[in-house]
C-alpha cells in the first residue's frame, strides 16, 4: 500500500518548521520574566535540567508515536494503545488556544504600526486598556472594530499558509518567517546592548540568586515553562513528526529544536533586560521596579522603553512588534496544523475542506469573542486554563498511559526510534519518562488546582472564572468524548 500522507520537502524542512512552532510569542516576553522571577541566572540550571529531564523525553514520545503511526493525534494514540480520546482532548486544547492566540497575534501586529510615531502617548497603559482594547467591566460584549480588524488580518494570513499545505504552505512560511525573525530580533538585542543602563539590566538576568534553587516553585516553573516551550504534550510535535520520511533521525532533529528554541529564549532574555535597563536608568530606578510580565511587558513597559529613545524609538518599536508578529504567525500555523490533520485523518476531507471547516470556524468565533470589550478578559482567562489544564493534563495523560500502564508500548517506540536515530534512547529515557517527567507534570497539575480553588484567579469574579476557565475544561472533555465517537471515514465507506 502506497502512502499517499504528505510530507516535508526533507528533514531540514521539519526541523525549521519545528524551531517555528517551539518559538513563539511566549519565548520574547514571557522567558525573561519567569527567568528572573525564580532566581535570574540560578534559573538558567533547573531550566537546563528541565529540558534534558522532561522537555526532551516527552518531545522523543511526541515524535515516535507520530512518525511510527504517520498520523495526527486521535488516530495515531487509537493505533498505538486504544485511546482516541486523549488525541482529541489534545485537538480541542490546540483550537481553544489557537483561537485566542490570534487575539494576542492581532495586537502585536497592530503595535508595529502604533510604533510610528509613538502613538500610544504617555500613557502607555491607559492607551493599551482604553483606547486599544476598549477593555469593559465584568463581560462585556460590545464591539471594537479595531480589534476585529486586526483578528480578519490574522486569520485572512494564517489560512492563506495553511491551504497551501505542509511543504508548500506550513514548511515554505517558516523558511520565511524563521531567518526574517532571527534578523529583526538580532537587530533589536544589538540595539538594546548600545543604550546606556543595558548592563544592569543583563546582571539582573543573569546574576544568581541561589537560594531561590531552594523553592519547589523554581523548579516548578522551570519544568512547565519546557513544556509549553517545546511544544510538547499537546499534539503538535507528533503531528508534525507524522509528516516525516520514514527513515529519519528522530533524536538528532529533536535536540536541534531545543538547542534553537532555548537560545533564541536566552537570546530573548538578553535583549528584554538590556532595553528595561536602559528604562531603569531613565527613570533612575532600579530593574525589579520596572520589570512586569506577559502582556504587561510587551504592551505596556516595551512602549515606555521605545518613548525614551525618542525619534530613534520608532524603528526600535517597530522591529520589537514584528518580531513578536513573525513568531506568533508561525506558532499559530503550527498550532492549527493539529486539528486540520486530526479531521483528515478521522473522516477523510481533503486539505481545502479542513481548513475551510476548521481554520474558518475558528475564524468565526475568534472574531465574535476577541472583537469585544471583554477580549482580555477572554485572553488571560483561557490561555491560563488551557495551558495550566489542558496541556499538563494530556501530557501527563499520555506518558502515564503508556509508561505506566502498556510498558511494552514503550520499549516498541524506544526501537522505532532507534532504527535510523544518531542518539539512540535507552534506560535513561525509560526512566526519565517513567518517573521524572509524569511526577513533575502531576506536581504541577496538583499546585495549579489546588491554587485555584482555593485562591481562584487573577482577581476575576467566581461566576467569570467559572463561565470562562470552567467552560474550557468542560469543552476540552465534551469535545474528546463526542469526537471519538464519530465513526472514521474508513468505516464508513465499508
Amino acid at each position: 500500500m502506497t502512502d499517499s500522507r504528505e510530507s516535508w520537502s526533507a528533514r531540514s524542512g521539519f526541523i525549521i518548521a519545528a524551531i517555528g512552532s517551539a518559538v513563539g510569542l511566549g519565548n520574547i516576553w514571557r522567558f525573561p520574566y519567569v527567568a528572573y522571577e525564580n532566581g535570574g541566572g540560578a534559573f538558567l540550571i533547573p531550566y537546563l535540567i528541565a529540558i534534558f529531564a522532561a522537555g526532551l523525553p516527552l518531545l522523543f514520545l511526541d515524535y515516535a508515536v507520530g512518525h511510527k503511526y504517520r498520523k495526527a493525534p486521535p488516530t495515531a494514540y487509537k493505533k498505538l494503545m486504544n485511546s482516541e480520546a486523549l488525541g482529541w482532548w489534545q485537538v480541542m486544547v490546540t483550537l481553544l488556544i489557537g483561537i485566542y492566540y490570534a487575539s494576542v497575534l492581532s495586537w502585536a501586529g497592530s503595535y508595529m504600526f502604533y510604533s510610528i510615531g509613538q502613538q500610544w502617548g504617555t500613557d502607555t497603559e491607559k492607551f493599551f486598556f482604553t483606547s486599544y482594547l476598549q477593555n469593559g467591566e465584568g463581560l462585556a460584549f460590545g464591539f471594537v472594530p479595531t480589534l476585529f480588524i486586526g483578528l480578519v488580518i490574522v486569520w485572512t494570513v494564517v489560512m492563506f499558509i495553511l491551504y497551501g499545505g505542509v511543504k508548500k504552505g506550513v514548511e515554505l512560511s517558516n523558511k520565511i518567517f524563521i531567518p526574517l525573525l532571527l534578523i529583526l530580533f538580532s537587530i533589536l538585542v544589538v540595539q538594546a546592548l548600545r543604550l546606556p543602563g543595558a548592563v544592569d539590566g543583563l546582571n539582573a538576568f543573569f546574576t544568581p540568586n541561589w537560594e531561590a534553587m531552594a523553592n519547589y516553585k523554581v523548579w516548578l516553573a522551570a519544568f512547565g515553562h519546557i513544556f509549553f516551550s517545546l511544544s510538547v504534550g499537546f499534539g503538535i510535535m507528533l503531528t508534525y513528526s507524522s509528516y516525516l520520511k520514514r527513515k529519519t533521525n528522530l533524536t538528532g532533529s529533536g535536540l536541534v529544536v531545543a538547542l534553537a528554541n532555548s537560545s533564541f529564549e536566552i537570546l530573548a532574555g538578553i535583549g528584554i533586560f538590556a532595553a528595561l535597563g536602559f528604562m531603569a536608568y531613565s527613570a533612575g530606578s532600579s530593574v525589579d521596579e520596572v520589570v512586569s510580565g506577559g502582556i504587561g511587558l510587551a504592551f505596556i513597559a516595551f512602549p515606555k522603553i521605545i518613548s525614551s529613545l525618542g525619534a530613534g524609538g520608532d524603528l526600535f518599536g517597530f522591529l520589537f512588534f514584528a518580531s513578536l508578529t513573525v513568531a506568533g504567525v508561525t506558532s499559530m500555523v503550527s498550532i492549527l496544523q493539529v486539528p486540520i490533520a486530526a479531521f483528515q485523518d478521522k473522516l477523510g476531507w481533503s486539505r481545502k475542506r479542513a481548513v475551510t471547516i476548521i481554520a474558518g470556524g475558528s475564524a468565526i468565533v475568534s472574531t465574535i469573542l476577541f472583537s469585544t470589550h471583554s477580549a482580555i478578559t477572554f485572553v488571560d482567562i483561557i490561555d491560563y486554563f488551557a495551558n495550566n489544564i489542558g496541556i499538563v493534563g494530556g501530557g501527563l495523560l499520555s506518558i502515564i498511559l503508556v509508561t505506566w500502564f502498556r510498558r511494552p508500548l514503550l520499549k516498541e517506540l524506544q526501537q522505532h526510534v532507534n532504527q535510523y536515530s544518531s542518539i539512540k534512547l535507552g534506560w535513561g529515557w525509560n526512566f526519565l519518562l517513567t518517573i521524572v517527567t509524569p511526577l513533575s507534570l502531576l506536581v504541577a497539575l496538583g499546585l495549579t488546582l489546588k491554587s485555584i480553588f482555593a485562591e481562584g484567579y487573577g482577581g476575576y469574579p467566581l461566576h467569570i472564572l467559572l463561565t470562562v476557565g470552567g467552560g474550557t475544561v468542560v469543552l476540552f472533555i465534551i469535545g474528546a468524548v463526542l469526537l471519538s465517537r464519530l465513526k472514521d471515514h474508513d468505516a464508513a465507506e465499508k
